[in-house]
Order: C-alpha cells, then structure tokens, then sequence
C-alpha cells in the first residue's frame, strides 16, 4: 500500500507533468503539490478510511498506467476524483494563482514584429487555456458552474491576460499604434496582413476592450482621413471621378468589416465616411456636378449619385431639390425663347422622355421624384401663357396631317400618348381646344386627315383627360362630315333626276356653325354655273330641313380644275380662290391684279397670296410680268402654256389655308372673349348661391372653379363690370362686400 503522501506526490505528479507540457513553465508544478502535500493532514481528519482506500487505489491505477505520458483522459480522471474528495475551492484557487503567475509578455522594438509577438503571445494563451479547461472540465462544470459568482476557467484566462497584459497602458497604446498604422497602410493602398490584424482584433474583442481601446481611436483616425481627403478631392476631381472614388472607398470600408473589423464597428464607420466625403459636400457636389451629368445624360453616375446620397441625412430631399431646380431651368429656357418656337413641342417631349428615364433608370421610380419632375414641368411650362399650348396643338396637326410618313400607326400612336402627358400640364387648355379645333377643321374640310382612327383616337384621349364638354364641339365636327357624306348620296341621286344635266360635280359640307371655328364671311364673284349649282342644292337641302339658313364659306372650298397646255391636259387640284383666278384667262389672255381684284371680289390681302402661289411658287400656271417673289399692284399675268409637270394631277399649294399672323391673333382674341364670359358666369353663379360675399372669398372660389389662369386685375374688371350691368352691388359700408342683385 502506498502512503497517503506517496498517493499524493503520484498524483500531483501526474498533472503537474502534462501542465508543464502545455505552459512550457516550472510554476504549474506547485500547484498540485501545495494542494495534496501541505493540506494533508487537514484532508485525512474530513474523510473516513474508506474514502482514503477509494482514493488510494484511483490514484494507484493511473499510477501504474505510466511514469512518463499521460492521456487526457487519465488526468481529467485524476481532477475528477480530486474534486469528488470536495477539494474544489482548493484546486480552483491554485489554479488560478499559477496561470497569474505564467501570464507575461515582454516588448519588441518596431511596431510590425511588435504585433506578431502579441499575436503570438495572445495564440498561446488561448490554446494553453482551451488544454487546461480541458484538463480540469469536471471543476468547471461541477464547482465553478454551481457558484454563480466564480468566473469559468476560460473567462478566468481571458480576465488574467487582459488584467496583466492588455490593460498595461504601454502594451495597450502600442497594440491599438499598430493596428491603425497597419490599417492607414491599407487605405494607402499597401498590402498588410489581414490574418493578423483579424487576430488582434478578435483579441481585444474577447477581452471586452475593443470599443474603448480601439474603436473611439479607429473612429477619429478615420474621421481626420475622410475630412481632408474629401476637401482635398472636391478641389482636384470633377463629380463622375468623385462620385466613384467616394463608392470605392465606402466598398473598402466594408469590405475590412467583413475581414478584421469588428461588426458593431459598421455602422459608425460607414456613417463617418459617408459624412466626411458626401454628408459636408452635398451641395457642392450638386452645384459642381448634376446639371452636367443630366445634359450629358449619364446614366451610370446618376444612378450613382442617388444610390449614395440616399445614405446620406437630407441627401435625397437636397438632390430632390436640385432635380426639380434644373427641371425648371432647363425647360423654362425651352419654353420662354422664341427662337426655338418651331421646335418647341418636340424638344419638351425629347426633354420628357428624358428625365422620365432618369426617374426610372437612375432614381429608383421614387415617386417623390416622379411628382416633383411633374410640379417643375407643369410650373415651367406655363411661364409663357397660351404659347406652349398653341404650338402643342399644331405640333398634333402635323402629326395627323396627310402626308406625314414620319410614323406608322402604332408610332404615331405613342406620339400621342407623349403629347397628352405634355398637355396634362397645360393650365390654359382652353387656348388648346381653339386652335385645335381650327386645324381639326381644316383637316376635314379639305380631306387631310392622315388617319381617321388616329383623329378618334386623339378625341377620346382628350375626352378622358378633360371630360366630355370639352370635346363635344369637336365631336360635332366628326358628326357633320359623316352626315354630309349621306346628304351629298342623297344630293347625286336628286341631280340624277333634273332635267338639265351638269358637268360640274358639286361636293357640299354641311356644318353646324356652334361646332365649327367661326370663318369671316367673304362676299366673291362666282362663275354662272357655280351660282347655279348653289341654288339647287340650297333648294334640295331646304327642302329636307325647312327652317334652316344656309351660309356659303367660300375660303373653305376647293376644286380640282381640267387644263390644257402644250405638253398635254392636266388636272390642278386648287382652292376656290384660285378656282375664280384661273377661269378668268379662259375669256382673256391677260389681266392686271386690279382687274382679277373687280372680276372676282377676292379680298386684296387673299388675292395677293393666291396669285403668288399660281405664278411664284413650284408649279407656276400662271407668268408674271415683271417677274418677282412679290406680287404688285403694276403686276400682269398671263396664262403659262408651256407649263411642264411630270404627274398629271398637280396640287398647288393653297396659300389662304396655311394660318397667318391675324388668323392667329383672332384666335387668341375670341379664346379670351370666352374666358369673360366664363368668368361672368362664374361670378354670378357664385353670388346667386352666396347671396353676400367679400371681395377675397369671391376671387379664392373663381380660382377654384376657373379651369385657366387668370389675373387677379382681369376679375377685377369683370366684377366691375357686372356691378355696372346691375348683376350683383357693393355694400354701402363696406365697400369690399358685394350683394347679389336678384
């Protein structure tokens, strides 16, 4: 039988080997030895013979396992039996007071090999932790587990090494000094050891120091770079450099968060840099940059900008802002010159298409973008009043003129849809609906129209967007033509019937003057059949719809004449105007202009362009003498028979259906006619209802129920001007309230 200080010695032996092993230290040894040697005498007076037998032959089979190596398993057996024989505390503080004892750490002279002996130094200690928690597993999870206040064997090493090595202010500052020279080093673009730094890193994290040793350093560090590279390069780079300079270095920020740094280190680090380079530059950025990117329309750096400042506080109401100014700017430069008049309309809509990508492409269908781009355009485009809706409304005639091969249907049916988007932001669509109808007319009357599906197709959409009253009149236009269309079957079979035949086929439209432009009446000379034409018809037609008047509009027809030249017969495809010019040199080989003038009552301002398009233009049936652009009041024509032409029907262009300055100017005159009598209405529609009123409520509820823009001055005029006619009083003490006058 061994002695109870011989089982002792073996068994302290026996751990003290292996511990030695796994510190590299002669300390550990004491350990097991003060335990089993020096707390004898007062471990054999708590224990009965029995436990001394069970204890001796426990430590007498891992006696005689070995004497030179030993397993895990027989010295976490030796542990397990020394904590049943309620050792415990005993063996947890000698542990304790000999990993202190080994934990030291001595410096290196440069920062680099500094880090690497930390690193090393920090390698070790855990590994030698991990083996002795291993070793004494059965004290941990047994005596250590059940005394709440006890700190684990592996929270127990990490304690000693930041207790005895990491919070040493020298090891401490040059540790933290490392890490951020090696982390400057990167930003520079040098290679460093990522493995290391991840290392030390997650070493000052496990020990709980990471935020308040490092991470305030790191975060300031980083702050001092990031503010004086972004001053620096907002100087040296234009916007699209910057632009992708400030996403680089945000991709590297995180792409070290995702290889050494700390998670919770993200959120400030990001923010600190998007603060630096984008957060204190927002408006010069967009000063320096945006209105050339959106002028050269690139897309890429757009989608960049807004990907960037959408992480950024206020970046996106600021860039928002800017979007709306330049909308403004640009579009009011298109609208408010009248050089570019001509291609005003295509250029809003090229315009729009544009910024309509960069919402969509670039800024992520933000509807906060998409309504402030609608807001600019619908400001921008009424800075010029009447204007803008007036050319969008030719721009539509040109598109759904005859002759127009720019587009197919479906083309020209995206065309209109483009438009109506443009037209949605006109306010003065009253302005529209005139000169529409005027070129609508035209483009009936003299059969024009490119597509008649197109022509409803047009209607309906205006239908939709501003209601039926809107487009009533214009519908009645369609119902007259088609009516026409019957009544003129109806008028044939009539002529088939008379006695005396003509040779003159007549084509008559029958149109309602509410639903038509309003045309000046223009007395002419008509030739004898022409006359006997008219009364036929008025007699057919009268006879059909008794009561109506019937009121010839000579400036709107058109005939198509039978010539004879020298080269051959042809038709000329001509208006009445040049109808009555060209019939007169069938009884004379000459005229002057004040003869044609007498001979066919024609205006002299309509004279003068007919007979410029019969012998100035492109297909000249008449000579001039003297030649000349310009036709003057000395000017004699003649009959040109030597008139070539390769086709055998020849339209000559009719001068008197192209607009002219006074047709515009009396179209923008009876448009504001119509708003005072809107506007009367209106007035009196409201103080019938009110009965009493002031001055300021009145105007605020005409600007509601006005579909146009208006002055206030102009309402003023018009409320004086009913208070004249007795439609409504001022009251005698109060002179800004108005009574209705029944």
């Amino acid at each position: 039988m061994l002695s109870w200080s011989c089982v002792n010695y073996w068994e302290v032996s026996k751990i003290r080997h292996y511990i030695l092993r796994v510190l590299n230290v002669g300390a550990i040894s004491q350990l097991c030895f003060w335990l089993f040697v020096t707390d004898r005498p007062k471990l054999a007076e708590n224990y009965t013979e029995d436990t001394w037998l069970k204890l001796q032959d426990a430590v007498g089979a891992i006696q005689n396992s070995t004497s030179i190596k030993y397993n895990l398993e027989e010295l976490y057996q030796a542990v397990e039996n020394l904590c049943s024989y309620k050792v415990s505390p005993t063996l947890y503080k000698q542990l304790r007071q000999v990993c202190e004892e080994h934990v030291q750490f001595t410096e290196s002279l440069d920062n680099l090999s500094f880090l690497k002996r930390m690193n090393r130094c920090w390698q070790d200690h855990c590994r030698q932790t991990i083996m002795i928690r291993s070793i004494f597993l059965f004290l941990d999870r047994t005596y250590v587990l059940q005394n709440s206040l006890l700190p684990s064997i592996w929270d127990t090493g990490l304690e000693l090494f930041r207790t005895h090595i990491v919070s040493d202010s020298a090891v401490q500052k040059r540790t933290v000094d490392g890490i951020l020279e090696q982390i400057e080093l990167e930003r520079n673009g040098e290679t460093v050891d990522r493995s290391l730094l991840r290392s030390l890193l997650g070493m000052l994290s496990d020990l709980q120091v990471y935020k308040d040793s490092f991470e305030e350093r790191f975060l300031i560090e980083t702050n001092r770079l990031y503010a004086a590279e972004g001053q620096r390069l907002m100087q040296e780079r234009d916007v699209p450099e910057y632009l992708h300079h400030v996403a680089r270095r945000l991709e590297e920020e995180n792409d070290r968060i995702m290889n050494y740094l700390d998670q919770s280190t993200q959120k400030p680090l990001i923010s600190c840099v998007e603060k630096q380079l984008l957060g204190e530059h927002m408006t010069a950025v967009l000063q320096k940059g945006l209105s050339t990117l959106l002028d050269e329309n690139r897309v890429t750096e757009l989608g960049l900008l807004y990907q960037l400042f959408s992480k950024v506080k206020g970046g996106l109401p600021t860039l928002l802002q800017f979007w709306r100014d330049y909308i403004k700017s640009f579009g009011g430069e298109i609208v408010c010159t009248p050089e570019k008049d001509k291609d005003m309309v295509q250029d809003l809509l090229d315009f729009k298409d544009k910024m309509d990508n960069v919402a969509q492409s670039c800024f992520a269908r933000n509807e906060g973008f998409i309504n402030a781009m609608k807001e600019a355009f619908e400001t921008f485009i009424n800075k010029r009043p009447n204007k803008p809706a007036e050319l969008i409304a030719k721009y539509v005639d040109s598109k759904l003129r005859a002759g127009n091969k720019e587009a197919t249907e479906e083309e020209l049916e995206r065309i209109l849809d483009k438009i109506m988007i443009i037209f949605r932001f006109i306010h003065g669509k009253d302005v529209f609906e005139a000169f529409y109808k005027k070129d609508l007319a035209k483009r009936l009357l003299v059969g024009k129209s490119a597509s008649v599906d197109a022509e409803k197709s047009m209607l309906s959409k205006l239908k939709h967007e501003c209601g039926a009253a809107f487009t009533s009149k214009l519908e009645g236009m369609f119902k007259d033509m088609e009516l026409s269309k019957d009544i003129m079957i109806q008028f044939k079979q009539y002529m088939q019937n008379q006695r005396e035949p003509t040779n003159i086929e007549l084509t008559v439209n029958i149109l309602t003057m509410g639903y038509w432009p309003s045309y000046t009446p223009m007395e002419v000379h008509l030739p004898p059949e022409m006359v006997k034409l008219q009364e036929v018809f008025k007699l057919f037609y009268l006879g059909k719809h008794s009561g109506r008047k019937l009121q010839w509009q000579p400036t709107l027809g058109h005939a198509v004449l039978k010539a004879e030249f020298k080269e051959g017969k042809k038709e000329l495809q001509v208006s009445l105007f040049q109808t009555l010019v060209l019939l007169m040199f069938n009884e004379g080989e000459e005229f002057s202009v004040e003869e044609i003038r007498t001979a066919t009552g024609i205006e002299e301002g309509e004279l003068r362009r007919t007979l410029q398009s019969l012998a100035c233009g492109k297909a000249r049936v008449l000579n001039k003498n003297p030649r000349g652009k310009d036709v003057e009041d000395g000017d004699r024509f003649n009959f040109n028979n030597d008139f070539k032409h390769k086709l055998f029907r020849i339209k000559i262009n009719q001068i008197q259906m192209k607009e002219t300055v006074e047709e515009q100017v009396s179209t923008t005159e009876r448009v504001f006619q119509d708003r005072q009598y809107q506007i009367d209405a209106a007035v009196v529609r409201i103080m019938k209802m009110r009965k009493t009123l002031s001055h300021n409520l009145l105007v605020s509820e005409l600007y509601n129920q006005l579909k146009f823009p208006v002055k206030p001055g102009d309402l003023k005029k018009r409320i004086e001007s009913l208070i004249d006619r007795d439609y409504m009083e001022r009251d005698k003490e109060t002179p800004n309230q108005y009574h209705y006058v029944a």
